[in-house]
């Protein structure tokens, strides 16, 4: 998507998509879903080389096998030629999940590197992978690059630190937990925090309290860490809700 409705960056791009963590709040699933061709893949990950259409139509159809993990070849390149932009890599995926091909995440890094205009932000909810590309040598050091953590709980694994060699953030969306002070030492060697609330109909559905995004926001500033607050936390902030980016990622 060229004109992203995440407000914390400008556009979507999603050369991966699918995923099997199975975490009962994900909006992406539902979507994938929805408009999914539901056709059965031949392996547990697929690739597809052109864009599928309907015959009718010629409308294209983005997800063939609904959240079953695909590469889209066909969407490499997309971005190449366009002016430059944040955009969230794999909004509909986990490029990082255990079960990505090594192959897949190298040939997103190199469609990355072909387009060096942008700013590429990476988030996972399998921050160990990260860790392990960093010691095969397989993970960028490029400045444009910006790798991310989802957490929702301060029980989830956080961001392993990379040295000091890496662009690091931290999504912390949705919120389902006070993380109370358990998260400061963790929060030290981060770049950029985000915070959101669950959104949807859930049945179930976490509404966070103010006091929990008012700890997190303390312990951010106690590291001078840039807090970004998404639209969903309106009803607890309204005017004074935080719309802060890491200098590496300032919109003109």
């Amino acid at each position: 998507m060229l004109n992203s409705r995440i407000d914390w960056c400008d556009s979507t791009w999603n050369p991966v998509t699918g995923c099997n963590h199975g975490c009962e709040y994900c909006y992406a699933r539902g979507i994938a879903n929805r408009f999914g061709c539901h056709a059965t893949p031949n392996d547990k990950v697929s690739v597809v080389i052109h864009p599928w259409e309907d015959s009718e139509t010629g409308r294209k159809l983005p997800y063939p096998y609904d959240f079953s993990p695909t590469l889209h070849k066909y969407r490499l390149n997309e971005y190449e030629g366009k002016k430059g932009r944040n955009i969230f890599v794999c909004s509909m995926a986990d490029l990082f999940g255990d079960w990505v091909p090594l192959d897949w995440q190298l040939e997103v890094f190199k469609a990355c590197q072909k387009a060096p205009q942008h700013n590429y932000l990476f988030l996972t909810k399998n921050p160990g992978m990260y860790a392990v590309m960093d010691e095969q040598g397989e993970l960028p050091t490029d400045s444009n690059m910006w790798f991310g953590t989802s957490v929702t709980t301060p029980d989830d694994p956080f961001p392993y630190n990379g040295k000091n060699k890496y662009n690091l953030f931290l999504s912390i969306e949705p919120l389902l937990a006070d993380f109370g002070a358990g998260s400061e030492g963790a929060l030290k060697d981060i770049g950029w925090v985000i915070i959101g609330a669950e959104t949807g109909h859930r049945n179930g559905k976490v509404v966070p309290e103010k006091s929990w995004v008012d700890n997190i926001v303390t312990q951010c500033k106690a590291h001078n860490i840039p807090v970004f607050m998404k639209e969903s936390l309106r009803a607890l902030y309204g005017d004074e809700l935080l719309r802060e980016f890491p200098k590496g990622l300032i919109r003109g």
